[in-house]
């Protein structure tokens, strides 16, 4: 009979989670053997030391993860697992996006409606806008909406917007072919990210639209097909139309900044504009710092969320980038001194905020 430190095939069901019918699946593949078996009743029983990676093996298949390559990972080092389930992940989330176009593309065919052609734009320039103004995305967005792109079409300009609300980052292209027609939609954000990478390496990418989303057609490549979002898009036009004009305008060195903020402790920035230049005023131990900036207007402190701040900046296009404050409750515009293509919005964090 099995020693009184092993536990019957139902107890080790219990402590790890999976089945007792999954347990024998994975011991009759050789993933997880009992460390017994009763040679008269057949009885399974297993180890305490086994729980782990029974467990691990449970939220692998969690995850989908094909049984070879669960055993792959279950036997090797940590270095080598984590590369093999990132490689997973990476498998099952571009399967997830050709899934999606497919099924896009193949409701766009049952409606029966041709596509309509939006611009054509060049592939590079196309690629590194929407890779830009996504910072602006929210991660897991709620609504849905959050997480898209906005692209407005007309036959002078394609603007693309995205916003989580705190953020809203805008950029402007001029179409290599202007379309015929004006167009407008929210397309996902994620499918467009990860269309990027192709369009980087096309001269022309021409945008058509389809009743249920947009196609990318790029020579020598595949078609891609991104889905369009349903939901409305929040009124940026009507809030930018609203701000009021800038109270104080500091144009300072883009790396310097970007080094004064990654040497700020916290999460929580203070930004104090003053005729002397833009101050990062001192924090616990940190001395803070005073960066040599052109200001004009008034005197005026502001606070912002490093998370809000930071991808504002760095994403702005240039070697100086113009901030325009309006105060501690009002957006503040950030974009480059020389080229106005790409603006962000962003929010501040008012005085009595705390983290």
């Amino acid at each position: 009979m099995p020693n009184s430190e092993l536990m019957p095939i139902g107890v080790f069901a219990r402590r790890t989670g999976l089945t007792p019918s999954a347990l024998r699946f994975y011991a009759d593949s050789g993933l997880l053997p009992p460390a017994e078996t009763d040679p008269v009743s057949g009885y399974r029983y297993y180890g305490a030391d086994q729980v782990p990676r029974a467990t691990t093996l449970r939220r692998l298949r969690r995850i989908a993860m094909p049984l070879t390559t669960a055993e792959a990972v279950l036997d090797a080092g940590p270095g080598e697992a984590s590369r093999l389930i990132d490689e997973h992940v990476a498998k099952v989330l571009g399967d997830a996006a050709a899934v999606r176009g497919e099924a896009a593309e193949l409701k766009s065919s049952l409606h029966g409606a041709p596509s309509r052609p939006v611009a054509a734009l060049k592939g590079p320039v196309l690629a590194d806008a929407v890779e830009q103004v996504l910072t602006a995305t929210a991660c897991d967005p709620e609504p849905p909406v959050l997480g898209g792109l906005r692209v407005e079409a007309t036959a002078e300009a394609v603007a693309l917007t995205a916003t989580d609300r705190y953020r809203l980052s805008t950029r402007t292209l001029v179409p290599a072919e202007p379309a015929a027609t004006a167009w407008a939609a929210t397309v996902d954000g994620g499918e467009l990210r990860a269309a990027a990478g192709e369009m980087r390496r096309s001269p022309l990418v021409r945008v058509e639209a389809t009743p249920y989303g947009i196609r990318l057609r790029m020579a020598g490549r595949e078609d891609r097909h991104c889905r369009v979002l349903t939901e409305e898009f929040p009124d940026h036009h009507l809030m930018l139309a609203s701000l009021p004009e800038a109270t104080t305008r500091a144009t300072v060195a883009k790396g310097a900044l970007l080094r004064a903020l990654e040497e700020h402790p916290g999460g929580r920035i203070e930004l104090h504009a003053t005729r002397h230049g833009l101050a990062l005023p001192a924090a616990g131990e940190h001395p803070g710092a005073l960066l040599p900036a052109t200001v004009t207007g008034g005197e005026v402190r502001v606070f912002f969320e490093l998370t809000t701040l930071y991808p504002a900046v760095s994403t702005a296009i240039g070697p100086d980038v113009m901030l325009d404050l309006r105060g501690t409750d009002l957006p503040a515009t950030v974009r480059s001194a020389d080229r106005g293509d790409l603006t962000t919005w962003a929010m501040p964090a008012g005085p009595d905020h705390r983290d």
